[in-house]
């Protein structure tokens, strides 16, 4: 296939959220993940890939495998039950023949999206009665590290009432607490890997969609932890070499407050500044590796660039005097 990704690119990916959860802990009372050593917000690749899947799934009609999938009695599916279904759809897996094998394999990434993008361990049940399965070991193209606030965090407990009563209080309401952030601005870096996306499947489609989910999931996921998300900044940088990518891009960037306010006081985006002069000074420093920089800017954020604020227009100009920009328009 010819729009199979070819190129190593990475991904920087920013956020917000205001008086909401961005990733509870449910080992700590679905409390927002924090570094206790440092008051830093953590939100898991696994709830970033989760906004994505949902998002293809249910905005853009893509086959997702790894997706809540509720049956008739209103009880959800168990990955048995999905692995189960997905050998009935490939009539079965022959454990001995591997040219069979690898054919249902083929199949199995050409339906579902998410396995291109993230990979996944899928062990399949033998057709043959007490003979052992095999399993399908597909290492993801794309991953992300955990997301870090580009600040400072300080939880609040918001005590309430729920119209419903508890079985001990069966007069009146039950009383609830919840805990949330004021403000929490969220940075992600991601890699997509193109030897791994080969062994996938993975098209440059697929990425264009994986760019959407992003932008466009994080602001439709309207649930009551995450309402209020709204997506900031979106850079893909694309490398002309293989196996070479500059790393650490969530690094580059450094928030700066209005008036030295205390970082845990921050509540909006208009009282922060993304200063961008480390990024762009490694993107100049190494501008004949890239080919590309796809870029998605939200006009409320205020760059900082060598000391003086620039418009998300201006930084655009910069950009173009160092690479190809494509403007993502999502």
């Amino acid at each position: 296939m010819t729009n199979i990704v070819k190129n190593r690119s990475e991904i920087l990916f920013l956020y917000d959220i205001k008086d909401a959860n961005p990733n509870g802990d449910p080992l700590d009372e679905n409390k927002p993940r924090i570094d206790e050593e440092t008051g830093i917000n953590i939100v898991t690749d696994v709830r970033l890939k989760r906004t994505i899947r949902d998002y293809l799934h249910d905005f853009k009609d893509c086959n997702v495998f790894i997706i809540k999938d509720v049956k008739d009695d209103g009880t959800q599916k168990t990955r048995e039950e999905r692995i189960e279904e997905l050998q009935k759809d490939l009539k079965r897996l022959e454990v001995k023949d591997d040219k069979k094998f690898e054919k249902e394999k083929k199949l199995l990434l050409n339906k579902y999206i998410d396995l291109r993008l993230f990979g996944a361990t899928i062990a399949l049940k033998s057709a043959k009665e007490g003979e052992k399965g095999r399993s399908i070991t597909l290492t993801g193209p794309v991953q992300f590290k955990f997301g870090r606030s580009l600040h400072q965090v300080e939880p609040k407990s918001i005590k309430g009432t729920s119209v419903m009563p508890s079985k001990e209080e069966a007069t009146q309401g039950t009383f609830i607490e919840t805990q949330i952030l004021p403000y929490s601005l969220i940075c992600f870096y991601g890699i997509i890997n193109e030897n791994a996306a080969g062994a996938t499947l993975l098209k440059e489609e697929d990425v264009d969609l994986l760019l959407d989910g992003l932008w466009n999931g994080t602001k439709n996921l309207i649930t009551r932890s995450k309402v209020g998300q709204m997506p900031r900044l979106l850079l893909r940088v694309v490398y002309k070499d293989n196996n070479y990518h500059l790393g650490d891009l969530d690094r580059k960037i450094k928030l700066i407050t209005d008036n030295n306010m205390d970082e845990r006081a921050i509540r909006d985006i208009s009282d922060i500044k993304l200063d961008v002069s480390k990024l762009l000074e490694v993107f100049e420093n190494n501008k004949e590796k890239i080919e590309g920089i796809d870029v998605q800017f939200d006009e409320d954020v205020s760059f900082v660039l060598e000391e003086r604020e620039v418009t998300a227009n201006e930084l655009m100009k910069e950009l173009k005097q160092i690479a190809k920009v494509n403007t993502l328009n999502l």
